[in-house]
């Protein structure tokens, strides 16, 4: 099956994503602190701690989104509860990002947000429907899902 190997990819990616988004943040922090020019009127050094702190935050959040596909992919299960929010919200999150990166950075950017916002989506969508265990002779030949009513209906009675 594709689900488990999807999972760790989209665990990766979103690691790696964390990792990159504190460096660069971390990175444009020091730039700020060491270039010491304000901007309309700002602190540089809250700039720099800002910038920093919002770096964290962002990798914090893709921290906890690549966790929760990290824990689908051992498990084996589809997402719930608070994991299910993390990676929905994970895929809002790229197809904005992905449109501000059209606009901004370019096309390349915009299709790395694409890939990962389809990884994401490929990941809840694969796990969406509840696996059905085929019908086996312990059962009876029935279907587990309705209490034991047979598959098909009984014949209707003739009248003579």
């Amino acid at each position: 099956m594709v689900r488990r190997p999807v999972a760790c990819v989209v665990a990766v990616v979103l690691f790696a994503e964390a990792l990159g988004v504190a460096a660069l943040n971390w990175f444009l922090g020091l730039v700020v602190d060491r270039q010491n020019m304000s901007l309309a009127g700002l602190d540089p050094d809250v700039m720099s701690v800002s910038s920093k702190i919002g770096g964290l935050v962002f990798a914090l959040y893709f921290g906890l989104c690549g966790l929760a596909a990290l824990l689908v992919a051992l498990r084996g299960r589809r997402p719930a509860g608070l994991g299910r929010i993390l990676l929905i919200s994970a895929a809002v999150v790229h197809g904005l990002l992905g449109a501000f990166a059209w606009g901004l950075v370019g096309v390349g950017a915009f299709l790395c947000m694409v890939a990962v916002l389809g990884l994401i989506v490929l990941l809840l969508m694969t796990y969406d429907a509840p696996e059905r265990a085929p019908a086996g002779p312990e059962d009876g030949g029935r279907d587990g899902g309705d209490g034991g009513a047979p598959l098909s209906p009984p014949p209707a009675p003739t009248v003579p």
